[in-house]
């Protein structure tokens, strides 16, 4: 079955927390796994991840009961057939840009009569040996999470129907694209991104809806918890180049200090 504990804690209004992966690696999964993380997407939009690298990182993630999302940066039903196939627990889809393509996001993850995703026995059906295809359309419909983002001026100016659209579970706000959108950018901190966040957040958390964006430390955590966000991630590169960095200054310090 599938794993959908964050979708279970977001729909009970507990925060979630996760991590971007972008290295083909199911190691990496492990790791953020075994550190506590509530969930991981696996990056396909900005890295060259394939749905035969997913599958095994989707197995990393299965092995210790963390649900693994995707995003995918094409918003086309055979592209995002073969993640969901492959085992995806949802799909984060960049460059929602209006009502219709947040449809068009929800239609091509669920099954009919939600949506029109292609039916056949996968790696995320257990090849139909384990429950019947019949079974598993119902608990994928419920289970799968569908985020939506918001990143670009056609999309502020469509939130509203983007966030009323039936379906969709988590409206993303990224920052980096919304600071090249709103002519600062990557300002990701400037006070024309932080005003459209906390104002799209206010018509999502009103809609029902869970708004997220990125917590690159827990201060950015706390900034948008208090302003209702509910979604979190931060990326698997920015923390092993962080970490590393401060192991690497710490050493040096101390090797001045002799």
């Amino acid at each position: 079955m599938i794993n959908n504990t964050m979708k279970t804690k977001m729909q009970a209004g507990e925060p979630v927390v996760g991590v971007f992966v972008s290295i083909e690696s199911p190691t990496t999964v492990e790791l953020l796994a075994l550190g506590g993380v509530d969930f991981v997407v696996v990056d396909s939009e900005h890295n060259p991840i394939m749905p035969n690298e997913a599958a095994n990182m989707y197995r990393a993630a299965e092995a210790l009961n963390v649900p693994a999302l995707t995003r995918i940066g094409e918003n086309t039903q055979q592209v995002i057939s073969k993640f969901m196939d492959a085992g995806s627990t949802g799909v984060m889809m960049p460059m929602i840009n209006t009502g219709d393509d947040a449809k068009r996001l929800v239609s091509c993850t669920k099954y009919p009569p939600v949506g029109r995703r292609g039916l056949a026995s996968v790696r995320a059906n257990h090849y139909a040996m384990a429950e019947t295809l019949a079974d598993y359309c119902v608990v994928a419909n419920e289970a799968t999470c569908v985020i939506a983002q918001i990143e670009t001026l056609e999309g502020i100016e469509n939130a509203d129907e983007i966030i009323a659209t039936e379906g969709v579970d988590v409206v993303f706000l990224g920052p980096t694209d919304l600071s090249v959108a709103l002519g600062v950018h990557g300002q990701g901190k400037h006070e024309k991104v932080l005003t459209v966040i906390e104002e799209l957040t206010k018509k999502i958390v009103a809609a029902g809806k869970v708004s997220g964006t990125i917590a690159r430390t827990p201060e950015d955590y706390g900034y948008w918890r208090d302003r209702g966000m509910g979604f979190f991630l931060t990326g698997a590169n920015a923390l092993l180049g962080a970490a590393t960095s401060a192991y690497v200054q710490g050493v040096r310090a101390v090797e001045e200090g002799r």
